[in-house]
């Protein structure tokens, strides 16, 4: 007798950013195992249904824009759970997964918990950073997470904040490696031969260090050029990046199919984080064949610490300094070219995997 395909649900609906990107990602991994039959459910708004890298196949929901529009998309709840009910019933999942959570999410699993689909949730942060995310994120991602029957990080830091915190007592949690969004990039760091270029990428945010860059790029007693790409409010600190002679500041949200040749246009990439659960950006710099310095914090430590086209120093302005200045004098070998789709795929695996041993 044929063993019947395994029905996997992955949904995600955030207009732009991480949380859709994986979301892709994570289904074409999916997609590429024997036996596994794979729905991908994003919001009608999502950046990436525009971009080079649009999924073949997806169902979309109706989602917001705005604070108010989210207000608007809850009032009219009942809708939209007839909607989700409906996806659910026709595609019948064996599991789902939701790739990021987000602010609706509670009403697609409470559609999951009454049809009896087993729920995993990728929970990136264990608690949201300073300035980052949206109002109550940390207490709806809390009641997402007493909803799921697996939880699954992209960092022993992330899982060890969950299983020391009370929402997560019951709910198996297994650490798994962030793979890279994009890779190999055209040319290999310096080809270009003019002066070295040091990228920061991301939201600009107090948190990832924006103060320390700003301290430590007058150290760097080397030639070269500095872009600080990515959107934030207006701080002190930008303001300061802004007046070095050698920085270019660009206070911009970075559309999906700008990033390869952003994170191209780089030799090293610079992750000056205070604090940090891991880094997305980090994973596209080295599966790019981009040097990585990142301050040992957090999850950055385990992501990096194995790996020789990264460094590792002190969130200190000298030690960051002295970390782009050392690959600057003696780059070390960077590692064969990062297959995207495999690691993906071995991500879906381990999901998987991880669910039955739990």
């Amino acid at each position: 007798m044929t063993k019947s395909a395994e029905r996997v649900l992955v949904w995600q609906w955030g207009r732009r950013g991480a949380g859709p990107r994986i979301a892709v990602d994570l289904a074409d991994g999916l997609r590429r195992l024997p036996g596994t039959d794979v729905l991908l459910c994003l919001s009608d708004r999502a950046e990436i249904l525009q971009s080079r890298n649009a999924p073949d196949a997806v169902v979309k929901v109706a989602t917001y824009s705005s604070i108010q529009g989210l207000v608007g998309r809850l009032l009219t709840a009942p809708g939209l759970l007839h909607q989700l009910g409906r996806i659910v019933r026709d595609f019948r999942p064996d599991i789902a997964i939701c790739a990021m959570p987000g602010p609706l999410d509670l009403l697609m699993t409470h559609v999951l918990r009454r049809a009896g689909v087993r729920i995993v949730v990728i929970v990136h942060d264990a608690q949201p950073h300073p300035g980052d995310g949206y109002p109550f994120q940390a207490i709806l991602q809390r009641r997402l997470i007493r909803q799921a029957d697996q939880i699954v990080t992209f960092s022993r830091h992330v899982a060890d904040g969950l299983t020391t915190g009370p929402d997560a007592v019951d709910c198996p949690v297994v650490a798994l490696a962030h793979p890279p969004f994009i890779g190999g990039a055209a040319a290999p760091p310096f080809a270009h031969e003019g002066a070295p270029r040091i990228l920061m990428f991301g939201r600009l945010l107090p948190y990832k260090g924006l103060d320390l860059l700003a301290e430590t790029l007058p150290h760097v007693r080397r030639d070269f050029e500095c872009r600080v790409v990515g959107q934030g409010p207006e701080s002190p600190e930008l303001g300061r990046l802004a007046t070095l002679a050698q920085v270019r500041v660009e206070n911009r949200w970075v559309a999906e199919d700008e990033l390869p040749r952003l994170i191209a246009w780089a030799d090293i990439v610079v992750l000056p984080y205070r604090e940090a659960s891991q880094s997305g950006v980090g994973a596209m710099a080295i599966a790019s064949g981009r040097y990585v310095v990142a301050t040992r914090v957090g999850g950055l430590v385990e992501q990096f610490s194995d790996d020789t086209q990264a460094v590792l120093c002190a969130p200190e302005p000298v030690a960051i300094a002295t970390a782009l200045e050392n690959i600057l004098e003696a780059p070390p070998p960077v590692r064969p070219q990062v297959d995207s789709g495999q690691e993906w795929e071995n991500l879906a695996r381990d999901i998987l995997a991880s669910r039955e041993m739990s």
